[in-house]
């Protein structure tokens, strides 16, 4: 990896999956705070998974955690269904995700802001 002195050097790395299963390995009682909370963000993504709307009403209680108001937070579960309901719509005209959803999505923008995504 490059350091900030422009200079590389072999570093050890890992991506977050590969954290939290070392945090897994780690026998000693001040990762098991950690192990606590991964079983339990792992129990409540399994929930989710059996019923969505649990995951929604996380989302909603994030949102009110950092202080957006109810309108605020309707609007953008509005926009969320929205937006699903346009890329399935791209989807069954035989567009692609990734580079041709993200060209669509800036030409959309552009026109009603005036700006692209990237602006």
């Amino acid at each position: 990896m490059q350091s900030s002195d422009g200079k590389y050097y072999k570093t050890d790395v890992a991506d977050t999956e590969q954290l939290f299963r070392l945090i897994q390995t780690i026998p000693s009682p001040k990762a098991e705070p950690f192990k606590l909370w991964l079983a339990r963000v792992g129990r409540e993504r399994i929930d989710e998974i059996e019923d969505p709307e649990i995951g929604i009403d996380r989302l909603m209680e994030t949102y009110f955690r950092k202080g957006y108001s109810k309108e605020w937070i309707n609007q953008r579960l509005k926009s969320i269904e929205i937006r699903k309901e346009l890329t399935d719509e791209w989807e069954n005209r035989g567009v692609e995700k990734g580079q041709q959803f993200a060209i669509l999505t800036d030409e959309i923008t552009k026109a009603w802001s005036g700006f692209t995504t990237k602006q």
